[in-house]
């Protein structure tokens, strides 16, 4: 840091001597923050997380379908119209998309996993409901009984060893179930696989939902064990031969998917937009029933604002509840005259945690920067894991930065822990980078009951929700509502955050120089920050007013707001040769 303060001292004007900007939270997004705070307490957001948290979740299902009526129903009370009986001033206004399935449906209903001998069950639905792999069929009624075999690899797959037997491993079902069941006999499946960061050892019985394909010519089973279920089979087996017995029944059904969009339309520039997404599929409380339920309380914030006369929106905020990635992206590609208009778009994604019990931290993963290649200092990606990029790959704009510091202004005003990691995609975020659409995610992670049976309401915190949801509101309000202030206030920002990041890199790739690094592969990561904050400083472009005086300003600000970071990574490449 020394050296920073020395080298600024000696750059020319405007690089490193304007003052600090000041955060969205006491600037842009300060009234919007006043305004919502009052009116977002998270108790919505939790009871439909609660209500959702029932069911077992998948598009077409009895749990699916429940939740998008309770959405629905909630979002009619609070004023929002259905589309078809909507008239041109009715700002508020809703509609339940429905569209076959090519493949059936899938749910849950009774499951049970008996070794010869014992008397109780060593699984049951009662408390285990990830026990089913999804797309598994009913047994008969009685069950299918076996000799269980374990296989510690593919290759041991043959029929003489499967055939007729239920087979037991240690891999995921998906993988196994082609090999073993359709192709050389076996009964079904017992299998175990659990990533070490959801801590099975700990967890004991948590089992993490796993899936069988779709094969109406060859039904069949599987079933996810836990950690505790596995050890004594093992145990067991380890004895002497083992004699099982499975009971399930499943419900597999044609039916029709439901995507559920809501609107609050701008009247200025209602073809312009900021997409709100949160998938209803996924069996848990936090992944995603609680993205379901910050997204309603959200819209029915919005709602209760625009009603009362105390918000006005310039352009739109649709909320889109649906089938994972599957319905965001069907909404960019359906009709590319509204996929114009869509600025931004933000997804919520296990948004609810307490995690003082999940573990893990409240993140904003990022649009595709410097950070998804060279991650190193405060960076890190997740267990989730990194996805391979080049600087092709890369999504420069003012959104990263500016999400960052509305979440960080509500994480001082609370006391929460707001954190960032670089984009590594998997969740409705990626739609919209595919579609060159500033995209984000919201979610956390580590989460010790990710996807498993334990992630359930008890997991779930009201506060985070809360906070979630009035960070996510303030931010959108702010966007959507951009004027001539807030483009030379996201200007000054984004400048002051390229000169924090170059700063960061260059203490990095001084300390890489000391070890053994090449000067020259250290400059390209300090010019890859470079070349992407010249970019993002220059995307503010895309909310400049249409006045012309008002855009001219801004161009100049951006004109000189780019010189500025020029100038200094300039200086700082220099230095670094030295």
């Amino acid at each position: 840091m020394k050296y920073f303060i020395f080298l600024c001292a000696a750059i020319v004007a405007g690089a490193c001597s304007a003052p600090q900007a000041t955060s969205y939270g006491q600037s842009s997004a300060r009234d919007y923050f006043g305004m919502i705070r009052p009116e977002v307490t998270g108790d919505t957001a939790f009871k439909t997380t609660a209500f959702a948290e029932q069911y077992w979740r998948v598009a077409g299902n009895t749990g699916f379908d429940a939740t998008v009526r309770y959405l629905a129903e909630r979002l009619e009370k609070a004023g929002f119209v259905p589309e078809e009986k909507a008239g041109p001033n009715d700002q508020l206004r809703y509609r339940i998309e429905k569209r076959p399935m090519e493949d059936p449906t899938w749910e849950p209903v009774d499951a049970s996993l008996t070794l010869a001998g014992e008397s109780d069950p060593l699984l049951q639905t009662s408390t285990n409901r990830n026990m089913i792999a999804m797309y598994s069929a009913s047994t008969p009624a009685e069950g299918v009984t076996g000799d269980v075999v374990f296989i510690h690899n593919m290759d041991e797959i043959k029929p003489a060893r499967v055939k007729g037997r239920i087979v037991f491993a240690e891999m995921d079902p998906g993988r196994l179930f082609k090999k073993a069941v359709i192709e050389n006999g076996a009964l079904g499946l017992l299998t175990y696989d659990m990533p070490d960061y959801l801590q099975p050892e700990k967890h004991v019985t948590s089992i993490q939902f796993r899936g069988i394909p779709y094969d109406k010519d060859h039904p069949g089973w599987a079933v996810p064990m836990s950690y505790a279920a596995k050890e004594k089979l093992k145990a067991a087996l380890a004895k002497g031969p083992v004699n099982a017995t499975v009971k399930i029944r499943t419900k597999i059904y044609p039916s029709e998917e439901l995507t559920l969009v809501a609107d609050a339309l701008g009247t200025k520039m209602p073809d312009q937009r900021l997409v709100f997404s949160a998938h209803i599929q996924e069996p848990g409380a936090n992944d995603n029933a609680s993205g379901v339920g910050a997204q309603l309380e959200m819209a029915l914030t919005t709602a209760r604002l625009i009603r009362s006369g105390q918000l006005n929106l310039d352009r739109t905020i649709t909320f889109l509840w649906g089938d994972e990635i599957i319905s965001t992206q069907r909404y960019i590609q359906d009709d590319k005259t509204r996929a114009k208009g869509i600025k931004w778009g933000i997804s919520l994604d296990m948004v609810g945690e307490n995690t003082d019990l999940t573990g893990g931290s409240f993140l904003i993963e990022k649009m595709p920067d410097p950070s998804a290649i060279w991650t190193r200092g405060a960076d890190k990606h997740t267990e989730w894991g990194a996805s391979p990029m080049t600087l092709k790959d890369m999504k420069p704009h003012y959104f990263n930065d500016f999400i960052l510091r509305t979440f960080k202004a509500q994480g001082t005003f609370a006391g929460w822990a707001v954190n960032a990691n670089p984009f590594e995609g998997g969740s409705d975020h990626t739609p919209f980078i595919r579609a060159d659409i500033p995209g984000l995610l919201l979610w956390h992670f580590t989460d010790q009951f990710y996807h498993t049976d334990n992630d359930r309401i008890d997991k779930v915190s009201q506060t985070t929700l809360k906070n979630v949801a009035t960070g996510a509101l303030a931010a959108a309000y702010t966007l959507v509502n951009a004027d001539e202030q807030t483009a030379l206030q996201m200007v000054e920002d984004t400048r002051q955050a390229a000169i924090d990041r170059l700063n960061t890199e260059l203490s990095l790739s001084k300390q890489a120089v000391a070890s053994g690094k090449q000067p020259a592969d250290e400059a390209k990561i300090i010019t890859a920050w470079k070349d992407w904050y010249l970019a993002a400083i220059g995307s503010v472009a895309d909310i400049r007013p249409g006045p012309a005086d008002s855009a001219k300003r801004v161009d100049n600000a951006i004109r000189e707001a780019r010189q500025s970071v020029e100038e200094l990574a300039d200086q700082l490449l220099s230095a670094l040769k030295k």
